[in-house]
């Protein structure tokens, strides 16, 4: 897989308010990789020495808690920034990042991560962002486990994969990246079986369409429905 040009990398939002001596230089510190379906860019526990930007494709973290059960913890998009470890005062990482289609990344040595911030203001806020929304994303979450019944997280976890990597066509918004009925039980908290269960029961009633491992949401609103208020009755 080939990076995208400079040109198409600069509209990242991440990037789009550098000066062009800026951006050339942080350019210049960073290494092209390419990561084939399945492989680990890193992997939890592993030392950080390297932060990334996700330039095409897409990846999933995942951690595996204490009592051993694996979680997906976020999907990453191009133009995220990842593995910024530093930035949460860690040496380690606390998860693992795995690509869920052919995917390529720039990567910088960890120790390049003060100078990156410092090099723009813009920039600088922009990570600073990154670290507050993943925040944001780990309150959510744990808000989720530990007041919805299982069928809203469910409806939860579906309309973030919409917001991040929705394509709208005829039939409703296809998630546009393979997605398992096991990856949405381990972006719920929840079992294989019952994640099963509820996708049996929306397509029945017209809100999904499901496949091997593809998803398409045929009725955004009464799925929104679900997620605010539970269950129809």
């Amino acid at each position: 897989m080939s990076l995208l040009s400079r040109e198409q990398m600069r509209q990242f939002s991440l990037f789009e308010r550098l000066s062009e001596e800026a951006f050339d230089e942080i350019l210049s510190a960073a290494s092209a990789r390419n990561y084939s379906t399945g492989r680990s860019v890193f992997e939890q526990g592993g030392e950080a020495r390297e932060f990334y930007v996700l330039v095409q494709g897409k990846l999933k973290v995942s951690q595996v808690t204490e009592d051993g059960q694996q979680v997906i913890i976020r999907i990453v998009v191009p133009g995220d920034l990842f593995g910024i470890a530093r930035a949460l005062q860690r040496v380690d990482y606390p998860g693992t990042a795995t690509a869920v289609v052919d995917s390529s990344v720039l990567a910088w040595p960890m120790s390049y991560w003060d100078r990156f911030v410092e090099k723009d203001a813009a920039l600088a806020v922009s990570a600073m962002q990154t670290v507050g929304q993943r925040l944001q994303e780990s309150h959510a979450r744990l808000r989720e486990m530990a007041t919805e019944e299982v069928e809203r997280r469910v409806a939860h976890t579906v309309l973030r994969l919409i917001e991040q990597s929705g394509k709208p066509e005829s039939g409703g918004i296809r998630i546009d990246f393979p997605i398992s009925k096991q990856d949405l039980a381990e972006m719920s908290g929840t079992t294989l079986h019952t994640v099963s269960r509820i996708m049996s029961g929306w397509q029945e009633r017209g809100l999904v369409s499901t496949g091997r491992q593809k998803l398409l949401v045929c009725d955004h609103d009464r799925l929104l429905d679900l997620a605010e208020s539970g269950p129809e009755r």
